[in-house]
Order: C-alpha cells, then structure tokens, then sequence
C-alpha cells in the first residue's frame, strides 16, 4: 500500500492544495503545518511555474509571486527537506512536466523519493505519454497520480485501471478557481472509476466552502481545495497560516 492510501483509510480526505514560495518559503512551511494540525489528510505542494496552463488567474497570481520572489526547484526540495522533520501526511507535488524535463527527470523524481514526496500531479501530461514519467516513478516509488476530466468520457475505465495512488477527478471544464455551483455529472464518473479500480478518488477544481466539500466528499473519497487558500494568502501574506488553518478545519469538519 502506497503511503498516500493512508491519507483515504479513516474516512474522508481533505487535500489543501498550496503554491509554494507564495508570498515566500517560510510562510508555505507555517501554512502546511497549520493545515495539517487542522487535519488535512495530504497536502498538494505547487511547484511554481512560468506558464501553469491548468490553473485560473488566483494560481496563476501565486505562480507569478513565487517565481518573483526567487522560488526554485531545489529551494522546494529544501522546504520539503524541512517539513518531514515533523509533517508525517503523505505529500504529493503538482507542476508541469516541463519542470521535470528542465531538472531532468530522474534526478527530479529520485530527490522526491528522498525527501519524502509520495506522488506528482502533472496536468499537462497526457495519459498516452506517462510513459514519459512512469518507470522512474515506478522504480523510485513516487505515484504518478492520474487526473481524469468531464471530457475524459470513454478513456474514464482505461485511465483508472491503471492509476496509482489517488485518481485527481476534475469537477469542471476550464481551469482552477472557485466555483459558485459544479454542475458536472461527477457521480456517473465516480460509478465508472470505482468499478474499474479500488483507488480512492478526489475531486478538485471549483470547491471553496464547506457546503460544496461535503457534497464532493459525499460522492467520492475526498475534497482537493486550491484557490480559495491561495486567496487566503493572497489577503493575510504573511501571517496567513492561523487563517489557512481556520478554513481547513472548517471545511474537514464539513466532510
């Protein structure tokens, strides 16, 4: 069982998801730890990045800060470095396959190994070239975790025979940001993934408050949260965290 299986196996998961080096390194480090002492199951750290095609303008906006404020890969690995002195949740990267191709992907995927990151989310990796990434995540135990989407249609059974670690489910077309409503028919997808693997599933894009993670958690195994955070940080910089864990334990409390 991957470590990230452990973040699904009491109940609901709540999955933070946090731009690193937004405003700066410190802040994201008392930020993860606020959130995870508010009970977040996994965190989602961003590796910032010049052209994240998959997010909306409030990721888009922490990208910008992060990239501004001298944020690297290797500063990343280093704020990683420190929080497994005492973060034990499982914690998955999410970046562009870019980012990994510059570093060079073994050197990338064999550090997250090292420092204890579970898994990588890239969405702009098409399921038909994970081959790209998948034997060295294979051989250095890091997850490459699978994103399916409304438009995923009859690739839905293919793409979750063979996930790993957690299936990202997309609630809506478009990009990151909050959502007033989710429209999509997320619970005939969910009926598709759940009879083609035992993976657990998490839905993101578009959830904000705690109404909408429960009702997301209540059809799949968990809530992914992103901008409304990085919202959070954009208004309170760098005294953020007591705030950040305020909104996590609210919305862990709702599912």
């Amino acid at each position: 069982m991957s470590n990230i299986a452990s973040a699904f196996s009491t109940g609901k998961a709540f999955i933070p998801f946090i731009t690193c080096g937004d405003p700066d390194l410190e802040t994201t480090a008392a930020v993860v730890r606020a959130a995870v002492d508010n009970g977040a199951s996994l965190v989602e750290l961003g590796i910032p990045f010049s052209d994240p095609t998959a997010e909306g303008p409030v990721i888009q906006g922490a990208n910008i800060r992060a990239l501004t404020g001298g944020v690297t890969t290797d500063k990343v690995f280093d704020l990683v470095r420190d929080l497994r002195q005492d973060v034990t949740v499982p914690m998955v990267f999410m970046t562009y396959a870019n980012v990994v191709f510059s570093y060079g992907a073994e050197r990338f995927i064999s550090t997250c190994r090292d420092i204890g990151i579970d898994g990588l989310i890239l969405p702009d990796l098409p399921y038909e070239e994970k081959e790209e990434f998948l034997p060295l995540c294979r051989e250095y135990g890091v997850d490459l975790i699978s994103l399916i989407a409304p438009t995923s249609e009859n690739r839905i059974a293919m793409i979750a025979k063979e996930a790993e670690g957690f299936i990202y489910l997309v609630s809506s077309l478009g990009v990151t940001g909050v959502r007033s409503e989710i429209k999509t028919d997320l619970e005939s997808i969910v009926k598709v993934i759940r009879e083609n693997t035992s993976v657990p599933c998490a839905i993101g894009f578009g959830i904000s408050t705690p109404e909408q993670a429960a009702k997301m958690s209540s059809i799949s195994d968990g809530a992914i949260v992103g901008s409304a955070i990085i919202k959070i940080l954009e208004k309170y910089g760098k005294d953020a965290a007591p705030y950040v864990g305020e909104y996590v334990k609210s919305m862990v409390e709702a599912i």
